[in-house]
């Protein structure tokens, strides 16, 4: 199997809703295809860098997932026949020193999706020696 990274951004006049749902049906093109997600990379809204179907901003996402050569060809079609989704780039990762840029990439985005959970810290306990 091979590392991938698709990029796609959806337009920004959907609802958080609809926006999760295309996200889903993304999603469950990978995951029905053979492809195993490794992580999810929600960036939000952001500006483009030129106008794109007349949008300013649109809703970044990104996956990261392993899967043979095959999914990204129905993936691509599924993408180019979305009306809500504007623009799409998948990234194949071969060489080691992408793969390891792949799995820190990684990483940061399965940081990034944790909830930050607050540990207290707890006071040393003294031990007392007695003779």
């Amino acid at each position: 199997m091979t590392c991938y990274e698709t990029l796609f951004v959806v337009k920004p006049t959907l609802t958080d809703e609809e926006t999760a749902a295309q996200i889903a049906k993304i999603k469950e093109i990978v995951a029905n295809n053979g492809g195993e997600l490794l992580a999810t990379d929600d960036m939000g809204m952001r500006k483009l860098a030129y106008p794109v179907e007349k949008n300013d901003r649109g809703y970044y996402t990104v996956l990261f997932y392993k899967s043979e050569g095959t999914l990204i060809t129905e993936l691509e079609r599924n993408l180019k026949i979305n009306e809500e989704v504007i623009k799409f780039l998948t990234v194949k990762y071969v060489k080691n020193k992408e793969l390891a840029q792949f799995n820190k990439l990684v990483e940061s985005a399965n940081k990034k999706a944790e909830p930050v959970a607050v540990e207290k810290e707890e006071a040393p306990v003294a031990e007392s020696t007695e003779a």
